[in-house]
């Protein structure tokens, strides 16, 4: 019976483990996608899009440093940047789907937050590709728990 209970901990320990890599992986992605959208396809950002660019950016770094570094304090500060990203994108997307007039957004200037520059499968589009990616890495890192030291 307790080798059961020795296996169990070891399987969960590791995927704990990839918690910490899935959220990595998911802010790289979510990087590089969004610079591909900007800088391959010219799509230019709206305001929102740069806060949530502000929010995502350093994510990459901080999971990154805090894995490599085996250092569990990463979750401390790359929880409240995702929270930080995701309230931004839930707000854009309430803005994108007509739920907040445009005339309460920041988006005035050069490229609308309601633009429609792509819609794939009629519903996926880049401020619902940025809520799903925030949602969850925030998922990601709330679940993810750090080696207790003995």
């Amino acid at each position: 019976m307790g080798d059961r209970g020795e296996i169990g901990y070891a399987a969960s320990a590791s995927n704990n483990g990839l918690l910490a890599y899935a959220a990595w992986a998911l802010a790289l992605l979510s990087t590089a996608g969004s610079l591909f959208f900007s800088e391959v396809m010219d799509l230019p950002p709206c305001v929102l899009c740069w806060y949530q660019r502000i929010a995502m950016y350093p994510l990459v770094l901080i999971i990154g440093i805090g894995i490599a570094l085996s250092d569990a304090k990463w979750k401390l500060y790359a929880l409240p940047l995702a929270l930080i990203g995701l309230a931004v994108s839930v707000y854009h997307n309430l803005i994108y789907y007509g739920f907040i007039p445009e005339s309460l957004t920041p988006c005035t200037e050069v490229v609308s937050c309601s633009e429609r520059q792509i819609e794939w499968f009629g519903f996926i589009t880049i401020p619902l590709m940025g809520m799903m990616s925030f949602l969850l890495i925030s998922i990601l890192i709330a679940l993810y728990r750090p080696k207790q030291k003995s």
